[in-house]
């Protein structure tokens, strides 16, 4: 009869997701006891919005003028749509430009506001129309929190206190006059301050001691406090792998100095030769997830160093960079960085967020690069029109973690086989919110096999389980803005409970997203 059963199962998968699918695998979950289980912090699901190419100017911003409908310039659609996915928090103004952006010359009457050049990206000429005040109000109206990089590669310790002190202050002083005087008389919570910017790189090609030293003492003078608590004063963390970056800047900063610690990671097969946005083949595609889920021991280690000087887990680690990162789109300038989001890419961010969720201990703030027009965005936009990319469902699907209780588990998976190659085929998270739902998330990045979990429910009296689902018949599959809804998420019925289980059957290429109660 089971035989019977895998063989139907195996046809109907045919029907709908080609003629190469094969046998089903199975993998199996068990949760692990643990007496504390931290919460899944909302700023894991942070964003990115630099000024680079079209993520500011004809992205989010198009001007109080434009035709698109916009609220003081910001688009109404972009609004709407990154409401729904409720982002707690939004980084700006970069990125490699953090490093060259004097926040004076974006505040003021924007007709005497100075131009600049972005010489790291594409050397266009900006003028500032969009500065501190834009954003902020932005930010209020997202109902979102700011976070804001500031300027120590080409900028001064004077500038960033004085940029911490614009914004916080409500007492009588130069800066909290010149705000006033801009017309905002209020001033604002700014708690996340990014102290530099890939310090090993663009943000000014030093060692880590030499960071480290600077970082210490650009903090020493960030010293405004608001109602909500001291300001988070995030360091420039490390490239990827580079774990002796973060080990000098645990040894040499004071935890009491120091509130997070960030990390760069991005699935990019070769720097040199990153390869097409959405002509690829099955190879290309094992080989971004392989870059992907290399996240798992970047976070592992990097946090097994932090646990040696802060045991007490006072520093977060600080994901402000992941993402897909590919050659971009045929006929786009090299320096904007646009490129498209296929199916590929929400197998990325179901993989990734699984993983930050599991460290939710250390990890507690991400940010996915970039929100609009950039890399691996969760909006495109031409003009008038705005799509949404399969990487904006599947985080807007995985909101339901944000501030839940971690559920602690390990899986037992089948592989996902590419020649002599193989990788985990299912990742998993879980959490239990305040209304004592439990909400699983699953990927299945194999592209050929149906994928059976097991989940026990032993200790659970969960009756009702609900799903959506992300799927697509193939890698390369799309929203355009022929087609913006080629891609968006169903109603998953591939659950079922049977003697004390859960089993779920998961499409190949698919995020599942299961509440039980």
């Amino acid at each position: 009869m089971q035989t019977i059963k895998n063989a139907l199962i195996a046809l109907i998968v045919t029907v709908f997701f080609g003629s190469e699918v094969i046998a089903q695998q199975k993998s199996v979950v068990t949760f692990r006891p643990q007496a504390e289980k931290p919460a899944i912090s909302k700023y894991i699901y942070s964003h990115f919005a630099e000024h680079l190419g079209r993520c500011i100017y004809g992205g989010f911003y198009v001007g109080e003028n434009s035709p698109i409908p916009n609220t003081a310039g910001i688009r109404n659609d972009i609004i709407a749509a990154l409401k729904k996915m409720k982002i707690p928090a939004l980084r700006w103004p970069g990125g490699c430009f953090a490093d060259t952006y004097h926040w004076k010359d974006g505040i003021g009457p924007k007709a005497q506001r100075p131009s600049m050049v972005n010489r790291w990206w594409g050397g266009v000429t900006e003028d500032n129309r969009f500065g501190t005040h834009d954003f902020l109000n932005m930010c209020e109206v997202l109902e979102t929190e700011p976070y804001l990089a500031g300027n120590i590669g080409s900028g001064t310790v004077q500038e960033l206190a004085d940029w911490v002190q614009y914004v916080h202050s409500d007492t009588k002083n130069p800066m909290s006059d010149l705000r006033k005087k801009n017309g905002r008389d209020k001033p604002c919570s700014v708690r996340y301050w990014g102290v530099g910017n890939e310090a090993w790189g663009c943000g000014g090609n030093m060692t880590p001691e030499y960071y480290a030293n600077e970082f210490k003492k650009y903090a020493t003078f960030m010293s405004e406090w608001t109602s909500k608590g001291k300001i988070q004063r995030i360091a420039s963390g490390a490239n990827s792998a580079d774990y002796n970056w973060t080990e000098t800047l645990m040894k040499l900063i004071p935890v009491n100095m120091l509130e997070g610690v960030a990390l760069h990671h991005y699935a990019v097969i070769e720097w040199n030769k990153k390869g097409s946005d959405d002509r690829f083949n099955e190879d290309t595609y094992f080989k971004s997830m392989q870059a992907a889920l290399k996240m798992e021991e970047l976070v592992t280690r990097h946090s097994a160093i932090m646990d040696k000087y802060d045991p007490q887990k006072k520093v977060a680690l600080v994901v402000d960079e992941w993402g897909g990162w590919y050659d971009v789109a045929d006929g786009t300038n090299p320096g904007f960085l646009y490129q498209q989001n296929t199916m590929r890419d929400a197998m990325i961010a179901g993989v990734t967020l699984n993983i930050f969720n599991n460290h939710a201990d250390r990890v507690r703030m991400a940010a996915l690069a970039q929100t609009v027009n950039v890399l691996q965005a969760v909006i495109l936009t031409d003009k008038e029109k705005m799509i949404l990319t399969p990487t904006y469902h599947v985080l807007e699907m995985y909101k339901v973690h944000q501030d839940a209780t971690l559920l602690p588990l390990t899986i037992k998976t089948s592989d996902y086989t590419v020649g002599t190659e193989r990788l985990p085929a299912v990742s998993i998270s879980a959490s239990v919110d305040t209304q004592k739902s439990v909400h699983i998330t699953l990927t299945n990045i194999d592209s050929k096999q149906v994928n059976e979990v097991e989940i026990p429910l032993d200790g659970f009296t969960y009756k009702k389980v609900t799903g959506r689902i992300l799927t697509s018949g193939n890698l390369q599959d799309k929203n355009t803005f022929d087609d913006p809804n080629k891609i968006k998420p169903s109603v998953f019925t591939g659950t079922k409970l049977q003697g004390g289980k859960l089993l779920v059957t998961l499409p190949p290429i698919s995020v599942v997203v299961l509440n039980l109660d």
